[in-house]
């Protein structure tokens, strides 16, 4: 039975030298599928992976890899790669996660939905698979503070806000402006970097705690109903975290 759990991956390799580094890999993730041009197939075939063995040229693949995958790591030149997803990219919410390695397996870089589609997460862990270095190069992840738009994803949280109000606390977050974290609920453990939460962040109990004069943005995490005067007032400011119900804080 499928694990609903586990992302649908593609490793996607169009040259030989990339369908050897690819096959070295593969069998440490029998879960992804193995997508390479028919040329190449005979060196797939005592993987324990499903192998998609494609004809013709691989452009033609790339809106299936769009709607079928999760994480698509292609072992192909990140210039390459740029130019084959740019025709399919639709929004962070939507597009998977796309990564590429380079030829020597040295480094792993997430390339496009770092965040929201986990591509940043899963270059970390292919990089310990294969003793590589992960590239990111998203801010909230260089600068180790609170990702904005997935804080408390893994604990069920779900994010609501307007998208621009996410752009512009994750601005305030990254430029290490005063942020005012509010947590009227939830689990405590959402903080799992080994560095410190910032100095910038702090931590209130109550909504009422706040001077909202002191700080451009503030992360709510609560279940009170928060009424349209409020949204209005803090107008861009304003992200809100709403925790399961029963999460212990």
């Amino acid at each position: 039975m499928e694990n609903k759990n586990l992302p649908r991956v593609a490793l996607v390799a169009i040259t030989k030298h990339g369908a050897n580094r690819l096959a070295v890999m593969a069998p440490q993730m029998p879960e992804a599928d193995v997508v390479v041009s028919q040329k190449f197939a005979s060196l797939m075939s005592a993987l324990p992976n499903n192998v998609n063995a494609y004809d013709g040229a691989l452009r033609a693949q790339m809106a299936g890899f769009f709607s079928d995958y999760d994480q698509i790591v292609f072992f192909v030149s990140l210039g390459a790669v740029v130019r084959l997803i740019a025709p399919h990219l639709k929004s962070k919410d939507e597009d998977p996660g796309v990564l590429v390695v380079d030829d020597a397996a040295q480094f792993v870089i997430p390339v496009l939905s770092g965040h929201v589609g986990g591509a940043n997460a899963y270059a970390e862990k292919l990089a310990k698979m294969l003793g590589a270095v992960a590239v990111v190069t998203t801010a909230s992840d260089v600068g180790k503070t609170i990702p904005v738009d997935i804080l408390g994803r893994e604990l069920g949280w779900k994010v609501e806000a307007p998208k621009l109000n996410i752009t512009r606390v994750s601005a305030h977050v990254v430029n290490e402006e005063p942020i005012a974290l509010v947590q009227e609920c939830g689990s405590k453990n959402w903080w799992t970097r080994p560095t410190p939460l910032p100095k910038n962040i702090h931590q209130f109990a109550r909504f009422e705690d706040v001077d909202l004069d002191k700080y451009p943005a503030l992360l709510w995490i609560t279940r009170r109903d928060i009424d349209d005067a409020t949204w209005t007032e803090l107008d861009e400011r304003l992200v809100v975290y709403r925790p399961p119900e029963g999460q212990e804080a």
